[in-house]
């Protein structure tokens, strides 16, 4: 009898944990930034999006394909492949395929309670030179980032911060971001939720000492546990090579698993 009522109140918990969990991912991952939840959204599924980067010197257009899996709760693994189209103002046009990518990400603390959740991972990606020549460095980088994230059912906070490693000689990196969301819609089960975000996206190269500061307001729509539409404008409010316009990107996540 007491095994049996063990058994429902487990039952019970396992729910209420579970609707827990999608509520609070009814706020989606923020779009810019790099999220510490490995579970909806950010599971096996894809993620892809058209970005328009423009500058002094012309316009690219990147279509990277985005692919992470979870191996555990606590470890994922990805990969992304970008294409990529450049339309210089002095010059041919160029498209190829931009560098690979391969990602992990693991857990290093979730902590839980009522209609909130704090959670901390360490991420690391590695960059090969396999694109083609003409859009793509031939260098290699090494990315190590902490990613932090708040989240309750009325606001969200994540931070990023990594150092890149980057092969020939060239300058090593420091990325740093910051993203505030905020739903509109009340919480339910099955979700559907538009949340507005205002990010914070920056980048630090060392030795010759430049940095950008991208501002970057966006809306994500969520129109189920496996779907949502996602879109951001970026402009620099600190740009120390002054030739940066802005970037605008409009994407999609799917959970397939």
């Amino acid at each position: 009898m007491k095994k049996s009522k063990l058994n429902i109140w487990f039952v019970v918990l396992a729910v209420c944990a579970f609707s827990l969990t999608n509520e609070l991912l009814a706020q989606g991952p923020p779009i810019n930034t790099d999220s510490p939840i490995l579970l909806g959204l950010e599971g096996g599924g894809f993620r892809t999006f058209g970005k328009i980067v423009s500058t002094d010197l012309g316009e690219t257009y990147i279509q990277p394909l985005a692919i992470p899996y979870n191996l555990t709760t606590n470890l994922q693994i990805g990969a992304i492949q970008p294409f990529v189209t450049r339309f210089p103002k002095n010059g041919e046009n160029q498209s190829g395929f931009g560098n690979l990518s391969l990602f992990a990400k693991q857990m290093l603390l979730q902590i839980d309670s009522k209609a909130k959740t704090f959670r901390s991972l360490l991420k690391f990606t590695q960059t090969f030179p396999t694109g083609a020549s003409s859009v793509s460095a031939d260098v290699y980088s090494s990315q190590f980032m902490l990613v932090t994230g708040f989240v309750t059912l009325d606001y969200s906070l994540n931070t990023s911060i990594g150092y890149s490693f980057v092969s020939e000689n060239l300058p090593d990196n420091l990325v740093y971001n910051f993203a505030f969301g905020y739903p509109l819609l009340p919480q339910k089960y099955p979700p559907f939720q538009l949340n507005l975000y205002l990010e914070l996206n920056g980048q630090h190269t060392f030795d010759v000492n430049k940095s950008i500061l991208f501002l970057s307001p966006g809306i994500q729509l969520i129109t189920s546990s496996i779907f949502l539409v996602e879109s951001s404008l970026q402009f620099p409010i600190v740009d120390d090579i002054g030739i940066m316009n802005f970037t605008y990107s409009l994407g999609i996540r799917y959970l397939i698993f």
